[in-house]
């Protein structure tokens, strides 16, 4: 720690951080051998913690990360997207197709940024806000071979017909970005998603994965 910083809020992140990393929850034991500290801190932590609801405790005793959190996250949103606008202006723009930046919220794919080129005389209509299944379509299955580790070389995945009928897709996660599960892609009305779409999708998602470090 250093003089500009506070001791105490570092403890208090240190246990919303060890909270998000556990579906169980974890004793006030447990965080205490953890964070190096005796219990009767990681109880007043826990309190404040408790008073502005960003923790909760069941009956057993075990604490876990609290409903106030999702007040947070719905501003992370717009920050997200913010970042995310030159890449995905450029990649529209560059393949002429519908770009997307696509997050995870809960089981569901969620389109949170979407970029239409200016120069086409079509394109898919894909809005802000389009939600399906993450085992369909580019965008969630390129999250989902990175969850699962399946991600291989060219590092994009691609799609026809799955959302909708006659449009194909082609998306690459984002990699590296603490926190975030998501990927950057493109739909298009084609039979096929052309070849040198996919390395492009593919640099894209790098260009916002380092926006959002």
């Amino acid at each position: 720690m250093t003089a500009e910083t506070s001791q105490t809020l570092d403890r208090g992140l240190r246990v919303l951080k060890l909270l998000a990393d556990t579906d169980h929850g974890l004793t006030v034991t447990e965080l205490s051998n953890k964070l190096g500290v005796n219990r009767t801190v990681v109880y007043r932590l826990l309190a404040t913690l408790e008073q502005h609801a960003l923790v909760r405790r069941d009956l057993g005793g075990r604490a876990r990360v609290g409903l106030g959190v999702l007040r947070l996250s719905r501003q992370v949103h717009p920050l997200v997207r913010e970042a995310a606008l030159p890449a995905l202006r450029s990649l529209a723009e560059d393949i002429g197709a519908t770009a997307h930046l696509t997050l995870v919220d809960g089981a569901e794919a969620l389109a949170v940024a979407v970029v239409e080129p200016t120069w086409t005389d079509y394109h898919v209509a894909y809005r802000a806000g389009f939600r399906h299944p993450l085992d369909r379509g580019a965008a969630g299955r390129a999250i989902l071979a990175a969850r699962q580790g399946a991600l291989s070389e060219p590092g994009y995945t691609l799609t026809h017909g799955e959302l909708e009928a006659g449009a194909s897709g082609a998306a690459a996660p984002l990699l590296g970005v603490t926190g975030i599960e998501g990927s950057v892609g493109v739909v298009m009305l084609a039979d096929a998603v052309p070849e040198r779409v996919g390395p492009r999708v593919v640099d894209a998602a790098r260009e916002v994965a380092d926006a959002l470090r």
